[in-house]
C-alpha cells in the first residue's frame, strides 16, 4: 500500500495530472505525470522535516483509474492492487512534487504482472524524458 503522502485523492490533483502532464500510452495502461506540481497556498504540507521531500517540495504522489471497462469489482480492485505495489517500489525514481495518474487499460485484467511492470516501466521511461513529446506517437507496441 502506498504511504498517505504518496496518494493522489482530490479531483483536481487528478485532473491536473491528467491535462496539464505529459502523457505515455501503452497496450496495458496510459500513465499522465505532471512535474514539480505548484503547493496550494496556505499549504502547509512540508511543514515536517521528511528526509525525502526535496527544495519544500511535496513528494511525488500517485493515483489510479480502473474503469468498469477492465471488468466487475473483483477484478478491477486486483488490476489496482497490482498497480499500487509496482508503483510504490518506482516512486523514488520520480521528481519531487510530481503528480501521476495510471489509467488501467482493458487488457490489465488479463495481463500477468511482468507484463505491467514493463509497460509501466517504459511509459515512466517516456514520460520522464527531458525533451518534448513533439507530437509523436505515445507508443502503440513494445
Amino acid at each position: 500500500m502506498l504511504p498517505t503522502e504518496n496518494r493522489l485523492r482530490r479531483r483536481q490533483d487528478f485532473a491536473a495530472a491528467v491535462k496539464r502532464g505529459r502523457r505515455a500510452g501503452r497496450p496495458l495502461l496510459v500513465v499522465h505525470l505532471q512535474r514539480e506540481a505548484v503547493p496550494e497556498a496556505g499549504s502547509d504540507r512540508n511543514s515536517d522535516s521528511r528526509p525525502h521531500v526535496a527544495e519544500g517540495l511535496p513528494p511525488a504522489r500517485a493515483g489510479f483509474v480502473v474503469s468498469k471497462a477492465v471488468g466487475p469489482a473483483v477484478v478491477r480492485n486486483a488490476v489496482k492492487r497490482r498497480l499500487r505495489h509496482l508503483v510504490g517500489e518506482r516512486l523514488s525514481r520520480l521528481p519531487a512534487g510530481s503528480l501521476i495518474v495510471v489509467r488501467a487499460l482493458p487488457a490489465a485484467a488479463t495481463a500477468p504482472y511482468p507484463d505491467l511492470a514493463h509497460d509501466l516501466d517504459a511509459a515512466l521511461r517516456r514520460v520522464l524524458r527531458s525533451e518534448p513529446a513533439g507530437g509523436a506517437p505515445t507508443g502503440t507496441g513494445r
